[in-house]
């Protein structure tokens, strides 16, 4: 994997459960359960499906004594670790640490007394479980609303975080991660900026209220990834309308693409289409996908329209597929090395991507047939070519005919 070319913000390390953050460690991957925490065994499920999908830490709501009740049951069972989720009733805070989780996420916006504050960090700092402040654009308290001219600002996120640490420096806590998250991505961005300038405690960083797929995908990656390039961030959350798995699949894979974590699972690949498309590529992709799931393969996958082009366009990607003729021409490292009929081009796919990871490419081309296979490619990209021709988008006809009307 390459070297990130940027510089990550140096922060201090705290630890939540057995998972590091900040410090240097890696960047870790967060979500939350839709579930009733009451519900212990729904909780689990959800949390187990979670952590199979590259969740590193989950969050769960503690807003009733019978959630509470659940953490007790539901920590001890967890693969990864647990932070309860505290709004407005601090004494859930304390119920939640009575639970055994490994952290709490408190909202200075509804949590306001000082007294309640220092409480909850009092113990907090005597079982050593460590405290996410939680600053969200939405809920902020009202008396910082009204100092910055009635709206949400950069500084009065900033400053919420900073009240929030003070009180917690008056009990000598100092086991803190901050969030100061947003659905306005330029404003989360510069807060994350401004208090990423002030403070070394680590960053959890996330775009508040993204809304569904895909719409906030992009808009939770604009944001994630705009901070994580900057080096900044230690811990993120994709905040999204949609089932949590897709939350930590999401984060996983950002992080994968930016080369912060190494990779878990298939990287697929495939090109756009165009009118040499044998196949309908989307559709390929798409059940590529699936068949794959959350296995753990960590390879480049590439699935491409025609074999004309496909094997050399993604020569770097560890294993591809390309359709020509009726065919499925797999490739390893952009060599040919096997034909399939095109119905068993996922299936193909899959059990050369399983094989690779287990024996490596040096075993997958000892056992193909790679004359064979690209004599066969060859015959069916000639083919290819006579029925479509190099220019399967008329793209020279309509350059000839701009010239024509442009002189």
């Amino acid at each position: 994997m390459n070297a990130p070319r940027y510089t990550r913000r140096p922060t201090r390390q705290i630890v939540v459960g057995k998972v590091p953050v900040g410090g240097g460690a890696p960047i870790t991957v967060q979500s939350m359960t839709i579930t009733k925490t009451a519900d212990v065994e729904g909780t689990l499920q959800q949390i187990y499906a979670l952590a199979a999908a590259g969740c590193d830490i989950v969050r769960c709501t503690c807003n009733e004594i019978e959630a509470a009740e659940g953490l007790a049951q539901i920590v001890p069972r967890s693969p990864i670790p647990i932070v309860a989720d505290i709004h407005h009733q601090y004494k859930m805070a304390l119920a939640a640490m009575e639970a055994g989780v490994h952290g709490l996420r408190l909202n200075p916006g509804n949590i306001r007394r000082p007294e309640h504050i220092k409480a909850v960090a009092s113990e907090a700092r005597d079982r050593k479980i460590p405290i996410r402040i939680g600053v969200n654009g939405g809920s902020l308290d009202p008396e910082l609303y009204d100092k910055y001219g009635g709206k949400v600002t950069p500084e009065a996120m900033v400053e919420s975080a900073l009240r929030e640490i003070a009180y917690f420096q008056e009990v000598d806590f100092d086991l803190i991660k901050i969030s100061v998250k947003a659905s306005n991505v330029p404003l989360m961005v510069e807060a994350y900026r401004q208090l990423s300038e002030v403070t070394d405690h680590p960053l959890h960083v996330g775009v508040t209220e993204a809304g569904p797929p895909p719409a906030g995908l992009v808009k939770a990656t604009a944001g994630i990834a705009t901070l994580l390039l900057e080096g900044i961030g230690d811990t993120i959350r994709y905040s999204l309308t949609a089932d949590p798995v897709e939350e930590a699949r999401a984060g996983r894979q950002l992080l994968e693409a930016l080369g912060l974590r190494e990779r878990k699972n298939v990287d697929l690949i495939a090109c756009p289409s165009c009118g040499r498309a044998e196949i309908d590529v989307i559709d390929v992709a798409k059940r590529a996908m699936d068949a794959f799931g959350d296995r753990k393969i960590p390879l480049q996958v590439a699935v491409m329209g025609c074999v004309v082009n496909g094997p050399g366009e993604a020569r770097e990607a560890d294993l591809g597929i390309a359709a020509g003729n009726k065919r499925g021409h797999l490739f390893v490292k952009g060599r040919n090395v096997a034909v399939v009929p095109e119905s068993e081009m996922v299936e193909a796919l899959v059990e050369w991507a399983e094989f690779i990871h287990e024996h490596g490419t040096d075993a997958a081309m000892a056992r193909a047939d790679v004359e064979k296979a690209e004599r066969e490619a060859a015959k069916d990209r000639s083919a290819l070519l006579d029925a479509k021709g190099d220019d399967a988008n008329n793209a020279t006809e309509k350059i000839v005919e701009i010239r024509r009307r442009s002189s």
